[in-house]
């Protein structure tokens, strides 16, 4: 049964017309960074849920999201309408597996996100422990355009912190101002990608994040294993570890 704690709205963040972050305060149970909670509202007496991945650090007591607002959605057109001072639900207690604690250690470490999924890759890199594991991180965020390219500053901000931090913004619909132009799929088959960033993983010394929209994330690690990657399983550990994003 969800445990539902009241949040209010702290500040929200507009990055284009339809992308916007959610800040919010609330008395919730502590989380690892890459999980996810619920929001809701209520609609026509009708409680209206959504999960939703943490983008801040577990330590921060500003809890962020990062949205899109989708045309016809019941939830997100509720949300984007909340102003500094309004309030929303949350669920106090955090799930999800998409943890750093479920990767074993390597060399490398890939995050391969698209859209709003590059929410629980920031929450890790903000939190900073995920530098105790790895030695170089990679950050991949696959968009369709170049407006739609959120937390540049943050980002920056990381690369300053952290000189092994490479950030690889993929734009599949227009020339990439920055990155590289294409589809995430594209660059790992060709090894572009890797190439970019003058690294060369091998299942002896990278392991690979996937959150995405389940093609991405299907297709990818289907690249992935046809290039000697097994999936992670606590039996049986192995370099891909995924999380599809709806």
């Amino acid at each position: 049964m969800s445990n539902w704690v009241e949040a209010r709205v702290k500040d929200v963040v507009w990055w284009s017309d339809t992308l916007f972050s959610l800040i919010v305060n609330a008395d919730v149970e502590p989380f690892k960074a890459g999980q996810f909670t619920k929001l809701s509202m209520m609609k026509d007496e009708k409680r209206i849920a959504r999960a939703y991945s943490y983008v801040n650090a577990p330590s921060s007591p500003d809890l962020e999201f990062y949205l899109i607002n989708v045309q016809d959605g019941l939830l997100s057109q509720q949300l984007a309408q909340l102003k500094q001072g309004d309030t929303v639900m949350i669920e106090r207690r955090a799930s999800g597996f998409f943890t750093l604690d479920e990767v074993p250690q390597s060399e490398q470490l890939w995050m391969l996100s698209t859209g709003t999924a590059i929410g629980p890759f920031l929450s890790m890199l903000e939190h900073g422990e995920v530098w105790q594991q790895f030695d170089q991180i990679t950050l991949v965020h696959g968009v369709r355009l170049n407006s739609d390219l959120s937390y540049q500053n943050s980002i920056a901000a990381l690369q300053q912190k952290y000189t092994g931090l490479n950030y690889v913004p993929v734009v599949s619909r227009e020339d990439g101002a920055v990155g590289l132009q294409g589809r995430i799929t594209d660059h790992i088959q060709a090894q572009t990608l890797f190439s970019h960033v003058d690294l060369t993983p091998t299942p002896n010394t990278a392991q690979f994040m996937i959150c995405g929209n389940p093609d991405m994330v299907k297709d990818t690690s289907a690249l992935l294993i046809e290039q000697g990657y097994r999936r992670n399983r606590r039996k049986e550990p192995g370099h891909i570890t995924v999380e599809q994003y709806w």
